[in-house]
């Protein structure tokens, strides 16, 4: 399915994370995985097969134990930890978040704020998955140039009210294989989004102000209205829809 990004959101989009974490967690996983598939998840797979088994695996396991999972949300964390994180590019899209204050950033200030980004994405968009089944997910067909280092996968949900959400995963080869670092919802997307949000904080606030309210659990006013998180939130549990840009009214 497509639901890699839920992240964040994403994804999409989890704890205190540093960098040789994450990928000693991505490493750690896929030896769970029989070596056929683990070989086939990393160098092998289209950006479409990753999307799919992803999704589908963390559907599925959300589907055997869904009266678990809707009275305490935060066992969502650990799933999306599991199937998808692995596939996300956290470093890529801290640092495409960030933009020119990456390069400004200390290895500690970038450390704290990939972590706490993550945590963000997680909280905004990880309570969405609840409710939702293989049957509301599609992902089309994506052909890739063997030669490309960029990739889009288009998926579409289809939510309560039989109204339909699309969610586009850009994705980058690695030589870990192809993994995503944006998504738009219904043509929004996120790195955008909390790139043009972000920069005004930092601005006005500076890095460490921004990477201790992100910690505290504060969401990024503009970026959540903007992005559609909320919107989107709300339409998969089932709320009457107002496209992407509900918060735009307020």
């Amino acid at each position: 399915m497509r639901i890699t990004t839920l992240l964040v959101a994403s994804t999409w989009m989890t704890g205190a994370l540093y960098a040789h974490l994450v990928r000693a967690q991505g490493s750690a996983r896929a030896t769970t995985i029989p070596a056929a598939t683990a070989a086939t998840s990393t160098t092998q797979q289209t950006p479409s097969d990753i999307i799919q088994s992803a999704g589908q695996r963390t559907l599925n396991e959300m589907q055997s134990n869904q009266d678990v999972y809707r009275k305490d949300p935060s066992k969502v964390r650990p799933l999306v930890d599991k199937y998808l994180l692995p596939h996300f590019d956290t470093e890529y899209a801290a640092r495409l978040v960030l933009g020119r204050h990456w390069r400004a950033a200390n290895q500690e200030q970038r450390t704290r704020f990939k972590a706490a980004f993550y945590d963000s994405l997680l909280t905004t968009y990880g309570s969405g998955l609840l409710g939702l089944t293989s049957d509301r997910l599609k992902v089309f067909p994506t052909t890739v140039d063997p030669t490309a280092d960029h990739a889009t996968v288009r998926t579409e949900i289809t939510v309560y009210n039989a109204d339909r959400i699309a969610m586009n995963y850009s994705m980058r080869k690695t030589p870990e294989g192809w993994k995503v670092y944006d998504v738009s919802i219904d043509g929004v997307s996120y790195i955008k989004s909390y790139r043009e949000d972000f920069d005004e904080q930092i601005q006005q606030l500076g890095l460490d102000s921004l990477i201790t309210h992100l910690e505290e659990g504060q969401k990024p006013a503009r970026a959540f209205r903007r992005g559609g998180a909320e919107a989107v939130k709300g339409r998969l549990r089932g709320a009457p829809s107002c496209h992407v840009r509900c918060g735009d009214a307020q």
